[in-house]
């Protein structure tokens, strides 16, 4: 299993931006994605994005393409989330998730993250 810590959160205006970062421990082998998911209290858990780890696909959800960019560096068994043009409905807390691709992109995987708080305000 994979072990997963984010940074990067924090309070930013609407129309800002802010970068999340995803550190990995463990193996991460070219058929497996990391991504983001994001829950706002009192809604449910949203798919944001994800990048496979072999050949750096990616697939965004539609309400924060052309926004949001996810990105890896393998060296460093990471993955970032850069955010811009943020908009109050962007807050909630993000979590980290790898595994296999179809597993991630789902939501089931079960290697996640503690969660980093990301708060827009306008």
């Amino acid at each position: 299993q994979v072990q997963l810590v984010e940074s990067g959160g924090g309070l930013v205006q609407a129309g800002g931006s802010l970068r999340l970062s995803c550190a990995a421990s463990g193996r991460l082998f070219s058929f497996y994605a990391m991504g983001w998911f994001r829950q706002a209290p009192g809604k449910e858990r949203e798919f944001v994005a994800a990048i496979k780890w072999g050949d750096g696909a990616t697939d965004y959800a539609d309400s924060v393409k052309g926004r949001f960019t996810i990105s890896k560096d393998s060296g460093e068994n990471a993955v970032y989330l850069q955010m811009n043009n943020l908009e109050p409905e962007d807050t909630a807390t993000y979590r980290c998730i790898a595994g296999p691709r179809s597993t991630v992109i789902a939501g089931t995987s079960s290697s996640w993250g503690q969660g980093t708080q990301v708060t827009v305000f306008s």
